[in-house]
């Protein structure tokens, strides 16, 4: 337990310090807790029968970073992004090479590994300029609402939990938790809007919906591929807490969510 703590506070204490250190720092440091993340993915498929094409793989992910990240800062027009498709050309043709019993298995969890372990953390990042200029606060108060959200539900969930959510996929986890999370995420979400300013307080009330309810399914959809493989973590990079994965369950499906309701409200 202390392990953990202690490896949380400097986890966190690092994902604050990188939102706040400049908009270089952000874009850098998220981008690579995403090819992390991605690598995880692929260490997790690398079976006999399934061979990620991990060099392929990451390459594309930090080319397409590059290109994320100097768009955001300005230095490019969108348009630079789509030099990416290439790749994406060569993860394909490469598989005609390697001799594969079942190639287009191989391609699919390339891909896959890059839509959904990689590709939210742009959609992250991109939430700190979808004002037009780096704002630390929108990216920073969706980790605040996002730690706010699993604390209310293990603190729900412990003290009142007694009708299972997903009892297939996560034993531990109930509807009291999940309500209990939600409620700890919009309260905390108004807040920001005092402190925070940046949106107004439903644009807040709004995103602590959007991450109590995916942030949830996120997490459960983790537990669901790490079931499916039979194994506890998605790796050992932070001793207590697994893999980074494991960390950023709830980011994957709720960040890109959150990014198209600022974007279109």
């Amino acid at each position: 337990m202390l392990q953990r703590a202690i490896t949380g506070f400097f986890f966190v204490l690092a994902l604050v310090g990188a939102t706040l250190l400049g908009q270089e720092v952000f874009v850098v440091f998220f981008s690579l807790i995403g090819i992390g993340c991605l690598y995880e993915f692929y260490t997790l498929f690398a079976k006999e029968n399934v061979r990620p094409n991990v060099y392929l793989g990451v390459l594309t992910a930090i080319l397409l970073a590059i290109l994320i990240g100097l768009h955001c800062i300005g230095w490019i027009p969108f348009a630079k992004v789509w030099l990416i498709v290439p790749m994406f050309s060569l993860i394909l043709i490469t598989s005609l090479f390697q001799k594969r019993e079942k190639p287009f298995d191989d391609i699919a969890y390339t891909v896959l590994g890059l839509g959904y372990a990689f590709l939210p953390f742009l959609f992250f990042v991109s939430l700190g300029f979808i004002q037009g200029v780096f704002n630390p606060y929108i990216p920073l108060g969706f980790l605040i609402i996002l730690w706010s959200n699993d604390t209310g539900a293990y603190l729900a969930g412990k003290s009142f939990g007694k009708h299972k959510l997903f009892e297939r996929i996560s034993p531990n986890k109930t509807w009291e938790g999940f309500i209990g999370g939600v409620l700890l995420a919009l309260l905390i979400a108004i807040n920001l809007a005092q402190y925070f300013g940046s949106l107004s307080k439903w644009q807040w009330a709004c995103i602590a919906l959007i991450i109590g309810v995916f942030g949830t399914l996120g997490d459960l959809v983790e537990s669901m591929l790490k079931r499916s493989l039979g194994v506890k973590d998605s790796g050992r990079l932070l001793p207590g807490h697994g893999g980074l994965m494991d960390r950023f369950d709830g980011l994957l499906l709720a960040a890109p969510l959150v990014f198209v309701y600022l974007l279109v409200c």
